[in-house]
């Protein structure tokens, strides 16, 4: 008599369930969520790289791609910062400490930081797209021997939108790290200076030399700060960015994030310029 084996193979779509165990008011309409899986071997198993993503999602209601915004170096919890935009984000935000959550992940290539030892940082960053690179950031600060200077650009609309507020006295008192912020509005309690982040640069003039500039932000920002750094000399296999914003399935499936005949979820979401320029399509 002989025996069937079915064999079932586990759905790549299928969250784990995972606790939040805090939530940071960051702005009016940004949030950062603590969260961790719950079940102990897929916490264990999930190891991300900076710059890399998970789909979140509240159950009855649906997922999205959100940026796993603390560094690897951190292994209590991940944390995600979520602005309101949206059904599914802004139910996110009507959670609490130990409310439920599904988390899959993590995906995609990530900052390739391990090859950048020894090298000089620029990172360059407005409003909530700060959360993805600050995962880059805090690994290199929790491995600061590696690296060489650490410039952070960071911009927003209003003194109210800067996100990360409780960590900027580390990034202030950091050796060989300089911060610079920006608004493009301020108000009475604002000193420092007002404008696009882009001026910045064009102000401080950061060095192309052994460095890597790494940018995140709206398109129309990143359109200028790519024709700054070009104007500073950083060449194209200088400039990393992540197109993260256009992932969906994050494993390839649904084909909605294919510029020319790249899969943002397989191939990226990180790239260089250089890589950029070879791609044809609008990214």
């Amino acid at each position: 008599m002989s025996s069937v084996e079915t064999t079932m193979k586990p759905n790549i779509m299928m969250p784990h369930t995972a606790t939040i165990l805090e939530v940071i008011e960051e702005t009016s309409d940004v949030k950062t969520f603590r969260v961790k899986i719950d079940d102990e071997q897929a916490w264990e198993n999930f190891r991300q790289k900076a710059g890399q993503v998970a789909e979140l999602s509240v159950f009855g209601i649906g997922e999205s791609v959100i940026s796993i915004t603390s560094s690897p170096t951190v292994r209590d919890y991940l944390e995600f910062s979520i602005k309101r935009c949206g059904v599914l984000t802004d139910m996110i935000h009507t959670l609490h400490t130990g409310d439920k959550i599904g988390v899959r992940g993590p995906y995609g290539n990530g900052f390739p930081i391990g090859q950048w030892k020894g090298k000089n940082l620029v990172i360059v960053a407005g409003g909530i797209a700060l959360a993805p690179v600050r995962s880059v950031l805090n690994y290199a600060l929790d491995n600061r021997d590696d690296y060489g200077k650490i410039s952070l650009f960071y911009g927003a609309r209003s003194p109210q939108d800067l996100v990360f507020r409780w960590e900027y006295e580390r990034y202030k008192n950091e050796k060989d790290m300089a911060f610079h912020t920006t608004v493009d509005c301020g108000d009475d309690s604002w000193t420092g200076p007002v404008g696009v982040v882009g001026a910045l640069l064009k102000e401080v003039k950061p060095s192309p030399k052994n460095s890597i500039a790494i940018m995140c932000g709206p398109p129309i920002m990143i359109k200028f700060v790519l024709q700054d750094l070009t104007a500073l000399n950083f060449q194209p296999d200088q400039i990393v960015t992540t197109l993260e914003g256009k992932m969906q399935c994050c494993v390839g499936l649904c084909g909605r994030c294919n510029i020319g005949s790249k899969y943002i979820c397989k191939d990226g979401p990180v790239f260089t310029l250089a890589e950029l320029n070879e791609i044809n399509g609008d990214f």
